[in-house]
């Protein structure tokens, strides 16, 4: 699995693709809300729509929170594994990028270290 293009493409890609889905669910939320909003003054109740889509909202949240762990842990794994980062400081330097700069690291990391290097290979 550490080796593999598709999860090693789909853990650099993810946190970012995820990230503009959290933006685009949150704008669409936001004008459900804004819309409604006559309709939310009159009511004694908050409705269920606010809450189904609060719900939603929330657990989309948390499905990226995950992925984002999983990719840090998958890039960290695959540095630690990485034959060319043995014998220097870079594996170091590549897990602080990795912890400080979650997202961008890895797919610095992935256009750096295994395409470049993969596309160096095979010419």
């Amino acid at each position: 699995m550490i080796n593999s293009k598709f999860w090693q493409a789909f853990f650099a890609l993810a946190p970012f693709i995820g990230l503009v889905l959290i933006i685009g669910g949150y704008a669409v939320f936001m004008i459900s809300i804004f819309g409604n909003l006559e309709e939310l003054e009159h009511q004694d109740s908050p409705p269920m729509a606010f809450w189904g889509g609060f719900g939603v909202f929330m657990a989309m949240i948390l499905l990226m929170v995950l992925l984002a762990i999983a990719s840090l842990i998958f890039y960290i794994v695959h540095a630690v594994k990485n034959p060319n980062l043995q014998h220097n400081n870079l594996l170091l330097v590549w897990i602080l990028l990795f912890i400080f700069a979650s997202g961008i690291g890895q797919l610095i990391y992935w256009i750096v270290e295994i395409i470049a290097k993969k596309n160096n290979v095979s010419s």
